[in-house]
């Protein structure tokens, strides 16, 4: 592995991890009245693009660490969207 992609591994995992707090506690409380919504479906859509800009390049270390945050920030939005529709 090239230094490049260690850097870029190591941003992707630093930049996933950022996530697990974040899912963790939406997990654990389901409240989710202090995110923004729109935040949500602007970044969720983003990464579709890096996953899909990181396929194009046949880059492991972009694909890899946007599937993996795209799995918490659609967790997220699926919960945030759900207490939307109940309030």
């Amino acid at each position: 592995m090239e230094g490049i992609e260690i850097i870029g591994g190591l941003a992707g995992l630093m930049t996933t991890s950022a996530f697990l707090p974040q899912a963790f506690m939406v997990y654990k409380t389901k409240d989710t009245g202090s995110i923004s919504l729109s935040m949500y479906i602007v970044f969720v859509t983003g990464l579709v693009f890096w996953i899909a800009y990181g396929v194009l390049c046949n880059k492991l270390a972009i694909i890899i660490p946007n599937v993996v945050t795209l799995t918490f920030a659609s967790y997220i939005l699926i919960v945030k969207v759900r207490h939307t529709k109940r309030n």
